[in-house]
Parts: structure tokens; sequence; C-alpha cells
């Protein structure tokens, strides 16, 4: 993995115009916002587009990051804006829409190369979006808690608490999850 001073130098070149560096960047983050849209997103493909919006808005709005300043909240919190953008835009147009047919009782199972639910999304499925938004940040993209605040506009001691309540969650489904052999998994 890609140390944080890395990815600062990167993106400090990417401004001054190697555009060079760009292509290290999406190399060095891109894996990492993917897995963060995805365990949010219902499908690949909107994990997919998000990922695309989210690199056009970073390369839109690139001057505005501040050289010396830790990068990857920087591309955190653009993430997280372009999914709230997404969100609401798609519950406007799902409020506008009207049901032409009932479906039908049972829906056609169509064939699928991909597992039919990955593990980290089933774990991390009963978290609120802000557990599951910062538990990503911090173990999927290694993130410190002053960079997840940085990135959710938050404060330290809420992501902190955020954190401790999704532990505390997580545990409980995994200790349900696991049979009893007289020792429990720990989370960190």
């Amino acid at each position: 993995m890609d140390s944080g001073s890395n990815l600062d130098t990167l993106m400090a070149r990417y401004q001054a115009g190697d555009f060079a560096a760009v292509t290290a960047l999406v190399e060095a983050i891109g894996p990492r916002l993917h897995r963060f849209f995805l365990a949010q997103s219902a499908s690949r493909s909107d994990a997919d587009d998000l990922l695309q919006e989210t690199w056009l808005r970073i390369h839109r709005v690139r001057h505005t990051y501040r050289p010396g300043e830790p990068v990857q909240p920087w591309f955190y919190a653009i993430a997280r804006r372009t999914h709230i953008d997404h969100y609401r835009r798609s519950s406007r147009t799902t409020a506008h829409e009207r049901r032409l047919e009932e479906l039908p009782d049972a829906a056609a199972e169509f064939p699928t190369d991909e597992p039919a639910t990955d593990d980290l999304e089933t774990l991390l499925a009963p978290l609120s979006e802000n557990q599951r938004e910062v538990i990503l940040m911090m173990k999927v993209g290694g993130m410190s808690l002053e960079e997840v605040a940085r990135a959710t506009s938050c404060s330290v001691g809420s992501v902190k608490q955020r954190v401790h309540r999704a532990y505390k969650i997580l545990r409980g489904r995994i200790n349900a999850m696991s049979p009893s052999q007289g020792s429990s998994r720990e989370l960190p």
C-alpha cells in the first residue's frame, strides 16, 4: 500500500501539471474508493459510475487541494459527497416514477458471474450508513481517525463514537454467526 506522503506528493505533481501522476494516483487510491462505493451501493455498475464521477470531480477541483494537507481525506470527502449526491438524485427520480404494473410474486432468477452476496457487504448490512462509512474508511481505506473526521466533516469524538457503536453491532453479528466454541472473536 502506498503511504500517505506518497499520495500527497503525487497529488502535488498532478496539480503542477504532471498528468502521469494522475495514473499513479488512480492506481493507488482507485481500488480503495471502488471498495468504498461497492460496500454502499446496490450494484457494481453503480459503484463503477460513482468512482468515475469522483475522478471527474477530483479533476475539476484539483486546484482546491492544499499541498501539505493529507490528500486521502480530501479524496474520501469528494467520494462521500459524490455518493450523497447520487443518492439524492436517484431518490428524486424514484419519487417521480409511477408503477406501470404490479410485479409478479416471484421474480425471475438470472444467472450471475459473481457470488450472490459479498461477505463484507453482508457483515456491514445492519450498520447505519454513517457507521458503515467510517468503518470502510478506516478498515478498507486505512485512514486514521483524524483523516476520517476531516473527510466526513465530523469531530474525532464523533468518529470514535460511530466506530464504537459499529464494532458493538459487528461483535454481536459475528458472535451470532459463529457457533459457540468457547472463544469469541474480538474486533479492534
